[in-house]
């Protein structure tokens, strides 16, 4: 009789599953859905260590540049597309030359301590862009001199340049100071101002906290800006924690110690998509690293031969260097310009690995194996034989060291020279001393591709047209998209730039490294796309929470 009980129970209970899963499928039905409400502590474990809270200190220190994207504003952001958006900025305008560029600030924007912020906040913050501080890099003060501005009320203002600069808003993402608390902290004093340990910003995080641990600094409080222009958080508080790497980063979240990872390097990548829990989100680093030719360097003078450079491109596995070196992460890289960015040419060639196909074009070009004693690929007695230089570091060694591999398949043989990053730049590519080298452009905080700099004609000459690029047509796109502030036609000269660039190959794009980033799942609404600096990950924290509730529709009466 037990036994019989425990039959109907069963058929009774799979009856109702059977009941609730034709339900679901009834059309109509709406999915249960959640209301994401305020509270919480979100705890990150920050890799990296305490200087100073404050956005014009923070560019050699990714740690203090999170924790101030939290705290501080800027008068614009910057989608995954590139495309400029208002953070303090109300509106603005740019005039029909392109050298007067109007704003207007948000009437509603405060500082955490109630003031308003005001174009005079704005003017006295660019003074120190503009002030000659030892921490303020050059170019910025080179470029920030030349550049006026004129306060035209509390609200709205100007900046005049001195010719058009279509790139101009790429400059407008820097952190705004407040006037009335560091109005007496000028030039160099800025950097030991008690300020910076206990900031006031106008972001959606308030400055709580230090922790401290035997007289050091472990971490860092934030309490959420209930005032906050944009809208309020949900998540009331953000405890930063942190960690000299990824893996003791690692460690603390299987540990329970936190709750999110800031950075998760190759070291424990693969642990971390493992583990049970935990999300791991990605994103388009703004690096490309590629193969640059010195296209005028007499001893290499086949580099100047467009089949071989398109031959070399085509015997590259770059997907298998990007899964075999970087575990993954990496994307293949069709050209100059980021991909999913509003300049990017959607129909730009893909090239596939094809070591057969590449042998062919060499032959086809004329560059054969003479006899059966000879290992090198040779023209008119010339045989195709170079150095590349890479940076003096392990992951590049081991990439260049693969392209040796692959290119020693089609019997070219390239030799490898390590050479310090600092080095390679200012000794070797600035002097077009190399005949090959691999190089990381990296265009952190730069969402405008604007790739005039590396290939215009005019940057052969101390630029850093470092392949010595000599292209007339190419040039002209780049000028004339560099001046004219319309987005449709840049968008227009750009995709033609990009054209002739996939014909000519003057260098060779391998890949885009990704950012990773782990979070908890107990965490919602965290989203990551194509990001500009390791801090955009916060670009949607207005979004995520950790406590939620049915709406109010979908309660049931009585329970």
């Amino acid at each position: 009789m037990k036994k019989f009980r425990w039959q109907l129970l069963i058929i009774f209970l799979t009856g109702l599953v059977i009941g609730i899963l034709l339900l679901t499928e009834q059309p109509g039905l709406k999915p249960l859905t959640v209301k994401p409400t305020a509270g919480g502590t979100y705890t990150e474990a920050l890799v990296g260590s305490f200087d100073r809270l404050n956005p014009l200190l923070d560019s050699h220190n990714s740690a203090d540049k999170d924790i101030d994207r939290l705290i501080f504003s800027s008068l614009l952001k910057f989608d995954d597309r590139g495309i400029a958006v208002g953070d303090l900025a109300a509106t603005w305008g740019v005039s029909l030359d392109g050298t007067i560029y109007n704003f207007s600030l948000r009437a509603d924007a405060k500082w955490h301590d109630g003031y308003p912020v005001t174009a005079e906040d704005i003017a006295f913050t660019i003074n120190y862009l503009k002030s000659g501080a030892s921490y303020i890099p050059a170019d910025i003060q080179t470029f920030w001199k030349d550049v006026q501005l004129a306060v035209v009320s509390d609200t709205d203002f100007q900046f005049i340049l001195p010719e058009p600069f279509a790139p101009f808003l790429d400059y407008l993402t820097f952190g705004i100071l407040p006037e009335h608390l560091l109005e007496n902290a000028t030039g160099e004093a800025l950097v030991e101002d008690p300020y910076n340990l206990a900031p006031v910003g106008s972001g959606p995080y308030v400055f709580s906290r230090m922790l401290t641990e035997n007289g050091q600094i472990t971490g860092v409080v934030l309490k959420v800006n209930t005032a906050y222009y944009a809208g309020r958080p949900f998540i009331e508080q953000i405890d930063f924690r942190y960690f000299p790497d990824s893996q003791s980063a690692f460690a603390a979240y299987q540990e329970g110690i936190v709750q999110g990872i800031s950075q998760v390097d190759q070291s424990v990548i693969a642990s971390a998509i493992a583990q049970p829990g935990l999300s791991v989100y990605t994103g388009r680093e703004p690096i490309l690293t590629l193969v640059l030719f010195n296209l005028k360097d007499p001893t290499a003078n086949f580099l100047q031969d467009t089949v071989v450079r398109k031959a070399l491109l085509t015997g590259l596995d770059r997907q298998g260097m990007i899964n075999d070196l970087l575990q993954g992460q990496g994307i293949t890289a069709d050209g100059p310009i980021f991909p999913g960015t509003w300049a990017y040419y959607d129909g730009t060639k893909h090239v596939d690995f094809d070591p057969i196909a590449a042998k062919n074009m060499l032959i086809q070009d004329g560059y054969i194996i003479s006899s059966g004693t000879d290992t090198v690929r040779q023209k008119e007695g010339t045989g195709i034989i170079f150095t590349l230089l890479y940076p003096d570091d392990p992951t590049h060694q081991a990439i260049a060291q693969y392209i040796q591999k692959n290119w020693e398949t089609l019997n070219i043989q390239v030799d490898l020279e390590a050479v310090p990053y600092d080095q390679l730049i200012t000794d070797r590519l600035s002097q077009k001393n190399y005949q090959a080298a691999l190089v990381d452009f990296n265009f952190t905080d730069m969402p405008d591709p604007d790739p005039y700099p590396m290939w215009d004609q005019a940057q052969i000459t101390g630029g850093q047209n470092y392949s010595q690029w000599d292209n007339r047509i190419a040039s002209e796109y780049l000028e004339d998209a560099r001046v004219n502030p319309d987005l449709d036609t840049r968008t227009k000269l750009y995709r033609n730039f990009q054209v002739i660039f996939s014909q000519e190959l003057p260098a060779l794009p391998i890949y885009y490294p990704v950012y990773s980033y782990a979070v908890s799942s107990q965490v919602s609404g965290v989203r990551m796309g194509p990001i500009w600096d390791s801090s955009d990950r916060f670009s949607t924290i207005l979004e995520w929470y950790l406590l939620a509730s049915k709406p109010q529709s979908q309660i049931t009466p009585g329970k």
